[in-house]
């Protein structure tokens, strides 16, 4: 027989992957389908922005808000005034008052000089304040015609900085082609979140696949996650928006959760945690939930706990 470990790690359904539905929906279908938790994307949209009615639906469904992602992207630069600073404080405040663990963040668009020159150690400052970890995404260059537009600064990569906390957006590795096991193994310890989608690559498109049907080796990834140690979040944000209806994009959604379940397992180890942040979480979340489940399989195909 051989122990077989499922780590405790929440895999958990963005906001963004009900669009054009609201958030809201969200909820509702976390909780039929399963998922372990919510990660709120602040938009325009009113409910995306109100703290006591992100606690009811939370408290109404029984889905915690485990992640907030900041307002940083294009459609997003008048939400909570244009003051990128700003937007990381509400962000803050609305992941304390939800209990959130993880606000994303966006490198800044290089148009915001003041902000980017002061984001690397602003990002530092505002970590060292809180138990929340604020996690710079990997973002992409962008190609016009011929040539190819970085409209990030510092950077498009998180592996080029000395953030503390990264998330791993594998859409994203698919617009940059990169090699998203490599940054994974490279951003070690500092992986404390992660943005499970798909994509081919190619032509500016962001697609935001659901795993399993783009080039991107998801599952390859959840597998080495499971055996590395990793203790941070999963978030399924994908794109759905051309499901017809709500039972379509439950399905979709359906087979999102199911793929990750499917490939977040391995053998059992014993591994050390990374830097002081993540001894702190993993020891939060010891005390919060139950220990890794670990099933046994026998010869026979029998499991057993």
């Amino acid at each position: 027989m051989s122990a077989i470990q499922v780590p405790d790690a929440p895999v958990v359904l963005s906001t963004a992957s009900v669009y054009p539905e609201k958030t809201p929906v969200a909820f509702e279908i976390a909780a039929q389908l399963g998922y372990d938790g919510i990660e709120v994307m602040v938009t325009s949209e009113p409910v995306s922005q109100d703290v006591d009615m992100l606690r009811r639906l939370s408290d109404y469904h029984q889905v915690p808000i485990t992640a907030v992602h900041a307002p940083c992207l294009i459609f997003t630069q008048r939400v909570w005034g244009r003051d990128p600073w700003g937007k990381l404080q509400r962000s803050r405040e609305m992941a304390e008052a939800v209990g959130a663990d993880t606000i994303v963040v966006h490198p800044p668009f290089r148009w915001q000089r003041d902000y980017a020159k002061e984001f690397e150690t602003g990002i530092e400052r505002m970590s060292a304040e809180t138990d929340i970890a604020f996690a710079v995404e990997n973002m992409y260059p962008v190609r016009m015609a011929d040539r190819e537009v970085v409209p990030y600064f510092p950077g498009w990569n998180p592996l080029e900085r000395d953030y503390t906390d990264m998330t791993l957006d594998l859409s994203h590795t698919a617009m940059s082609g990169s090699d998203a096991m490599d940054m994974a193994k490279r951003m070690g310890g500092r992986l404390s979140h992660v943005h499970l989608a798909d994509g081919h690559g190619g032509q500016n498109l962001d697609e935001h696949l659901i795993p399993g049907r783009g080039s991107q080796p998801c599952a390859e990834l959840l597998e080495h996650l499971a055996t590395s140690g990793y203790e941070g979040q999963l978030v399924l944000e994908v794109n759905t928006r051309k499901s017809p209806d709500r039972e379509s994009r439950q399905l979709e959604l359906a087979e999102a959760l199911a793929f990750t379940r499917l490939h977040f397992a391995g053998p059992r180890r014993d591994h050390e945690n990374g830097g002081d942040r993540r001894e702190r979480v993993a020891m939060r979340r010891r005390e919060e939930h139950a220990p890794p489940r670990v099933f046994t399989v026998a010869s026979d195909g029998t499991i057993t706990h």
